[in-house]
């Protein structure tokens, strides 16, 4: 089997969608003989930020000597981008070997999903490459995630919100019980700031497993006002002068829970020293978000899409000195039909002066059409412009050289978006 054969088996398993539960994963795993038990593993779960949680706890375990697996989604441009070994994305000839693999193990009785079929592969690759430790991004939810097979050394929830109700549920106490499933017994969680009606229930599953709880501001903390510059004060370690290299003051919650997470694991044999942690913090890289990638007008890519995001995108526009004084600026907007348009817009209408609305590639996507129907009467000046393309340089008019333009609103636009400037093909492989 060829890479390109792969993927382009790989795509159509997509039409199974998103199916819940772990009866697949587990068969899965049994068949190739429980790769996940094999390595170490910390799991990270949450509504926003948990990426960037992974993201850095990688790059710290890396730069402490260790051999790291990371598995994140989605990707932006290329599949590869989701399975890493020490930052290096698994090779072409090794999904289309694992995909052979996983395609005869499966035989007539057993019908992955996309989302199952790629955690499965990304597990048997860690422990074909040896890992010593994989940092392990939960796709959707928790409790029936197909990530959920492992059992970690310690998990986080970083934030809980609104997203994804039609199969989280529509209050903070469901969302947050599906997220709560990541939490095995006697497994210690590292938990985020939470509303207090989500932090009950943590708190409650929590207990019924007897899995300790590290609270952020309770049991660890950050001092300062931006990643550029701040203090940790953690279970037994504290740390001064800290550079993050990830942008907004969101990632100070989520460079604490990083390194909470680390401590949590120092008796488990995990050691990382003061230097190595310093050393992850300033490599640490997460595509899209926040995000510049142009200037002259500058250009900021951010994959916010929910109310949540948009308000942390908002506060870091209102309080960077980096964009606070760009004039003008210009929205470029695209979502999925299923998200909360007004609710995501809202935090964002008195910031922007001009809004490209436009779309994504993908069926799911809200047509740039439905997306002025959803906000009408809500933003400024709103021009429609289906193609990227298109839209992008009427964006560029707009903002003028000194202008700023920022695109938002959907990480699939924000992955065609980069696709767009690297001038490079898309995966076909999406969500």
């Amino acid at each position: 089997m060829t890479y390109s054969s792969a993927v382009a088996y790989l795509y159509r398993l997509q039409k199974h969608g998103i199916k819940l539960g772990l009866a697949t994963m587990m068969g899965l795993m049994v068949r190739l003989g429980m790769p996940h038990a094999r390595y170490r593993a910390l799991h990270i779960a949450g509504t926003n930020g948990k990426g960037s949680t992974a993201a850095i706890t990688a790059a710290v375990l890396q730069a402490a000597g260790y051999r790291v697996g990371l598995y994140t989604s989605p990707h932006l441009v290329e599949f590869r981008e989701r399975i890493r070994v020490n930052g290096k994305m698994i090779d072409e000839s090794q999904v289309a070997l694992l995909t052979e693999q996983l395609k005869s193990l499966c035989g007539e009785d057993l019908s992955p999903t996309f989302f199952e079929y790629t955690t499965a592969m990304a597990f048997q690759h860690f422990a074909d490459s040896e890992v010593d430790v994989a940092v392990i991004e939960v796709g959707l939810g928790g409790r029936f995630d197909a990530t959920n097979v492992v059992t970690p050394m310690a998990s986080a929830v970083t934030t809980i919100s609104f997203d994804h109700q039609e199969y989280l549920g529509r209050t903070l106490s469901s969302i947050a019980f599906e997220k709560a499933g990541i939490i095995k017994s006697g497994v210690p969680v590292v938990v985020g700031r939470l509303e207090d009606e989500a932090w009950r229930t943590i708190e409650q599953v929590a207990r019924e497993r007897r899995a300790s709880v590290i609270r952020l501001d309770e049991n660890f903390r950050t001092e300062g006002e931006t990643p550029r510059k701040f203090s940790y004060r953690g279970l037994g370690r504290q740390y001064d002068g800290l550079n993050c290299a990830l942008e907004g003051r969101h990632q100070l919650d989520n460079a604490a829970c990083a390194l909470a997470l680390l401590e949590a694991v120092a008796p488990q044999g995990i050691t990382v020293m003061a230097e190595a942690v310093r050393a992850g913090l300033g490599l640490v890289d997460w595509a899209g978000r926040l995000e510049v990638v142009d200037q002259h007008p500058t250009i900021l890519l951010d994959g916010a899409h929910n109310p949540a995001a948009a308000t942390v995108l908002a506060d870091y526009l209102l309080r960077s000195d980096r964009f606070r004084l760009f004039r003008p600026v210009v929205l470029v907007l695209g979502m999925m039909r299923d998200k909360n348009h007004r609710g995501f817009v809202e935090p964002l209408r008195d910031l922007v002066d001009e809004v490209v609305l436009t779309q994504s590639d993908l069926s799911r996507a809200a047509t740039a059409q439905e997306l002025r129907a959803s906000l009408e009467g809500l933003l400024p000046h709103l021009h429609v412009v289906p193609s990227l393309n298109e839209a992008m340089a009427l964006a560029r008019h707009l903002a003028t050289p000194d202008g700023l333009v920022c695109v938002t609103g959907s990480l699939m636009l924000i992955g065609e978006c980069k696709a767009w400037f690297r001038g490079c093909g898309l995966s076909p492989l999406r969500g």
